[in-house]
């Protein structure tokens, strides 16, 4: 029988939730009368999360262990997830308990009766601590000004996709938060839902200031790759332009003083800067043409195409 739901949930040292975390899971599943698979990915823990997670597998054909030879990270945890999920809709969630099994229902809801590719759950009162909702206001504002995503909450891993969005979506470092806004660029359609947030049980939260600097340059490479990602001779070409023009003019006025008036030029460093704004305009240039090569190589491998039907 096709599996119709599948549900990826990532887990790293969560030894006392995953159980709770499974048993809710089953309990929001069951009354929807769909055929479905649960698929925990234990993303290298050194505890026993993954001892449990075995136990349970059998006693349930339906649940799926994943390990993961080390801790990769949640987004690599996510993509594995999706590489071996059957079912037609793939929801995900965090093992720790903050997010409500609960909402699954309403994710299915909002994204087959409104014709959604993607529902994402905000978290719109969260149960954390103060530093963690500055921090994650600060994020969610950037990446607002930065993509053109408009949900509030790119943090919240609850989330259903149709199996089609992730089917080629490349995850690493902390791009996991910025899928909604990958699938929009992509064109498909996403929609959010208000979500019950918890207070966290068991453990302690994985998310420290390393991972907001990490996410932070991920998300530079999220919007450069947005708006550039079929044109990098734009950006790159344009600013080359700019810096060349203007240190041709520089360095032309000032030839132009030397030669005619007889200016000396050794004590002018604007000559200098004149010089080196003209290289630095040759190199953006060059980069431009090089990262053009680049993109014709990454779409031409395994039939990439910059469009989708």
């Amino acid at each position: 029988m096709d599996v119709e739901l599948s549900v990826v949930i990532p887990a790293y040292n969560e030894e006392e939730s995953v159980v709770p975390c499974y048993r809710e899971i089953k309990e929001a599943l069951d009354p929807l009368g769909k055929s479905y698979e649960i698929i925990f990915v234990d993303d290298g823990s050194t505890d026993s999360t993954f001892k449990k997670l075995q136990d349970l597998s059998k006693t349930d054909s339906r649940l799926r262990v994943l390990k993961l030879r080390k801790n990769f990270g949640q987004s690599a945890a996510l993509r594995a997830g999706f590489d071996h999920a059957e079912g037609r809709y793939i929801i995900t969630l965090d093992a720790d308990l903050q997010n409500d099994p609960k909402d699954i229902p309403a994710l299915l809801q909002k994204l087959e009766s409104e014709d959604f590719d993607v529902v994402c759950g905000w978290r719109y009162s969260r149960k954390d601590t103060f530093s963690k909702k500055i921090h994650s206001k600060f994020a969610n504002c950037l990446r607002k000004k930065l993509t053109s995503e408009k949900i509030h909450d790119s943090g919240c891993t609850l989330r259903i996709y149709k199996k089609e969005c992730v089917k080629d979506l490349e995850l690493y470092g902390e791009l996991h938060r910025y899928i909604p806004a990958m699938l929009g660029w992509k064109g498909y359609k996403i929609g959010e839902i208000k979500s019950n947030h918890r207070e966290r049980q068991y453990g302690t939260t994985k998310y420290n200031w390393k991972r907001l600097v990490r996410g932070f340059l991920d998300l530079l490479v999220v919007t450069f790759w947005e708006r550039y990602s079929v044109r990098p001779m734009h950006v790159f070409g344009g600013a080359g332009l700019f810096f060349g023009f203007t240190g041709f003019v520089i360095s032309m006025y000032l030839g132009i003083m030397r030669l005619v008036y007889g200016m000396g030029l050794s004590d002018r460093p604007l000559f200098l800067v004149g010089i080196l704004l003209i290289i630095v305009g040759v190199q953006f240039l060059a980069t431009g043409v090089l990262a053009d090569i680049l993109l014709k190589i990454y779409y031409g491998q395994n039939g990439r195409k910059n469009y989708l039907i």
